[in-house]
């Protein structure tokens, strides 16, 4: 039988409290090593139009299932800016050079000029005339350069 005066140590507790100003969160969450959040960010100025381009994040999801289902091409990097988070593939088909984000790259290498890539595609809204490669695969890394990892570890090919 408990004893209705003894409290547990549970109930003693104090509640969890601090005298520091409260924990802020932001997103994307700052995280050790990554150069795509180091730098500050301005706040967005009065009538400061979104990005249109859609990101993995921000493609809905009916355009992700039409782009998961379509066929798989291959091209080569033509270059990639891992500071501006986008670059190009020329399709080795020839045609148009295939707009990519940052955000829809596989695997752990940053894409450079001349590597061999599988992608597949999707438009970019609001026209849906030109298209962007989504889930972009490095499938062979140009010999002779260095190659950086997300991490920003060097790899030398």
């Amino acid at each position: 039988m408990s004893d209705p005066d003894v409290s547990s140590p549970v109930d003693q507790a104090l509640p969890l409290t601090s005298s520091r100003t409260p924990l802020q969160l932001s997103f994307p969450f700052l995280r050790e090593g990554s150069r795509v959040w180091e730098r500050e960010r301005k706040p967005p100025q009065p009538g400061e139009l979104p990005s249109p381009l859609p990101t993995k994040r921000t493609r809905t999801y009916s355009a992700t299932v039409r782009a998961k289902s379509g066929p798989v091409f291959r091209g080569m990097c033509k270059n990639f800016s891992r500071s501006q988070g986008h670059g190009f593939i020329r399709p080795s088909h020839g045609g148009e050079d295939i707009f990519v984000h940052i955000s829809d790259i596989e695997g752990e290498y940053v894409p450079m000029e001349g590597d061999e890539v599988t992608y597949k595609v999707c438009p970019i809204p609001p026209k849906n005339q030109k298209l962007q490669a989504v889930d972009v695969v490095i499938i062979h890394l140009n010999p002779g350069t260095k190659h950086e990892t997300w991490s920003g570890q060097i790899i030398s090919s």
